[in-house]
């Protein structure tokens, strides 16, 4: 067995041994020593955009919805996790608890790619900086562009055995905080998170396909989410979308499945303005295809009713923890795109 799987094995037995009995990859298990969200504490920038080594998991988490020269729709993951094997150890060397794994994925109307990658923490090999801000893995990176310290500007660059990108994001709007002051609950005994997002990103770039390069322009959203118990053990996976309208809205909303579905979400306005979303706020049915590659998304309040429909269906993360994640457009009372994340459900 060569250093990489030693690094697999680490990184995934705890997940994949507590996944069936600990919720979704083991989110759910006990965490005794490790840090837990707290709703008292404030969010603070660019301090938030770093690594918190005391919890147990947290990830760097950008998609985006893109528009090719060739016409064509293409959708683009980046995402950087880092897990902690214990709540102490040593910051430096082989010794340190930290482990981290990354995604990258392509995904056009007739092909998904996917790339996955891991790292130990201490040796230089991983790791996030918050000012200037900068995550990375091996030659994969997310950093703060041209005359940027925190994330209002990113460049960011992957690659897998048959794509590559490279694009530069600008924020057109502020950070946005979810739940209470940036605590989100996940459920109704009460595990949460810290969550944020920056969801107004204007992207350039280009991609590198099979059939050749591709420069693209779109529209791009980062998650930040940190927590050392983000489920309980009876909740198997959970539903995400971050839909961006044609009129400058832009609607979040997450179910967490378990006994009974959890629904919260955040409506952001064209403003920046951010309006907290829970159950009753929120009428999300599941549509065809298991996972379903079809929702419907309303929010009666506002005067949303709207369709959200996968552009490739088949966009499955062939990663070690398999899930669906992809692209959307969306119709309706209102018209847009956006992204969808799919955990827990059978996968083929």
């Amino acid at each position: 067995m060569n250093a990489s799987w030693v690094l697999v094995a680490l990184l995934l037995a705890p997940l994949s041994a507590a996944a069936q009995e600990h919720g979704f990859a083991g989110l759910g298990r006990d965490v005794e020593g490790f840090a837990l969200p707290d709703p008292a504490r404030a969010l603070d920038f660019p301090r938030d955009h770093g690594p918190h080594e005391s919890f147990r998991i947290e990830w760097w988490y950008l998609t985006a919805n893109l528009r090719g020269a060739d016409g064509r729709d293409y959708g683009v993951q980046w995402t950087l996790f880092r897990s902690a094997m214990a709540p102490e150890g040593a910051d430096e060397g082989w010794s340190s608890p930290q482990v981290w794994m990354a995604h990258a994925a392509l995904t056009t109307p007739e092909t998904h790619h996917v790339a996955e990658r891991f790292g130990r923490g201490g040796i230089g090999q991983a790791g996030v900086t918050a000012q200037p801000f900068a995550a990375w893995i091996d030659d994969w990176s997310m950093r703060a562009g041209d005359g940027a310290e925190g994330i209002e500007r990113l460049s960011i660059v992957a690659r897998g055995g048959d794509f590559a990108y490279a694009l530069d994001a600008v924020a057109g709007g502020p950070l946005v905080v979810h739940g209470q002051g940036g605590y989100s609950v996940k459920g109704p005994g009460g595990q949460a998170s810290h969550y944020y997002s920056q969801p107004s990103y204007r992207v350039t770039g280009h991609l590198d396909l099979p059939e050749g390069p591709v420069e693209v322009t779109g529209l791009a959203w980062l998650d930040r989410e940190w927590s050392s118990q983000p489920l309980d053990r009876s909740q198997s996976g959970w539903d995400w979308l971050a839909l961006h309208l044609d009129d400058g809205r832009k609607v979040m909303v997450y179910q967490v499945r378990g006994s009974e579905p959890f629904v919260f979400g955040s409506l952001i306005g064209a403003d920046g303005r951010v309006r907290a979303l829970d159950g009753g706020d929120i009428a999300l049915r599941p549509g065809r295809g298991t996972p379903p590659v079809t929702w419907s998304v309303a929010l009666p309040g506002e005067g949303l009713d709207l369709t959200v429909e996968a552009i490739n269906p088949h966009s499955v993360m062939k990663t070690s923890i398999p899930y669906w994640e992809g692209p959307v457009r969306i119709g309706g009372s209102a018209t847009g795109r956006g992204y969808l994340e799919m955990t827990g459900y059978p996968l083929d």
